[in-house]
Order: structure tokens, then sequence, then C-alpha cells
């Protein structure tokens, strides 16, 4: 069998792209298996843990971007709401509530089927909307948790722009 058969049936492994990306951009990580990768990165309202997984059944690099949102059980209905309303608005990737343990998580996918290599570029575009879209979301789960708005209040809030300058 000549060299070039023996090497194209061997796939990189997509984290690398990711732990390159993570190194380069002095994130504190740790890559528990050849699998999975873990992240944490400060943001503007919270930090963010990041966990990329490379699912080979699926040919899929996930990535789940969970923060901090200390939630009483009161509110759960109402943020789980909100999430419903933010899912309506998002063309790409969905927040989840995670039932047992209260956490609300972004989680998208890059399907790489076929042996598609990832590029630096594509794992730079999920991580940052990811990030953007936490970002972006973040003031409306505090106006639901902290202020005790209802979803449509809080998202309303959230998502108003100010023109100008005062």
């Amino acid at each position: 069998m000549p060299l070039m058969e023996i090497e194209s049936g061997v796939r990189m492994n997509p984290l690398d792209v990711v732990e390159r990306m993570a190194s380069v951009n002095d994130w504190a990580f740790e890559r528990a298996c050849d699998d999975e990768i873990n992240i944490l990165i400060k943001g503007k309202w919270n930090d963010y843990q990041v966990s990329f997984t490379w699912m080979d059944n699926l040919e899929a690099l996930h990535l789940a971007c969970a923060f901090d949102v200390k939630m009483a059980e009161r509110r759960r209905g109402e943020v789980q709401q909100l999430i419903a309303h933010m899912n309506e608005q998002m063309w790409i990737g969905h927040f989840d509530l995670w039932p047992d343990d209260g956490m609300v998580m972004f989680r998208h996918a890059l399907v790489l089927s076929g042996g598609v290599e990832p590029s630096d570029e594509q794992c730079k575009a999920v991580l940052g909307t990811a990030l953007d879209t936490c970002e972006r979301y973040f003031p409306a789960f505090q106006f639901v948790l902290w202020a005790g708005k209802s979803a449509r209040e809080a998202l309303d809030a959230a998502m108003f722009e100010t023109s100008g300058e005062a």
C-alpha cells in the first residue's frame, strides 16, 4: 500500500486546533482526554466555562459554553421561558437549562462530515459566536433572577440599544 493511502485514512484530532487557539490566547485550559478540552475565558459579565468535545460518531465538534447564574427554584420557570424566547431569535446555536443543577449553557456544533478538518477560522467563529451570544443575553438572565422581571420584560430590556452619546 502506498504511503499516500495510509496517510489519507488518518484524521487530525479537531481538538488540536482548539488547544492551539487556547494556548495562543493564554486561556487556562485542560485537555481532559483525547476527545474533550475545557477552557476558562473571562468575559465582560461573567467567566465562561467552555467545553469542546469531539464526537467521532457524529463527526461533529460540540461546544458548550456555561456560565454561573444563581437560580432560585421559584424563578426556574421564568428562566425557561426566557431561554425559549432567546432561542426563537437565534440562527446559530441555542441555550439550554440543565434541570439537575440549574446550569445555563449555550451549545453549538461544527459538523465535519467526511473527514473535513476544522480550520482555525472555523473554531474561532464557533467560539466567538458562543461568547458574543452569552455576553449579549447574560443581562436578561440577571433581570429575571435578580430584578424579578418577566422573561419578555428582561429580554426587551437586554436587547434595548441606545444611539449616540449623552
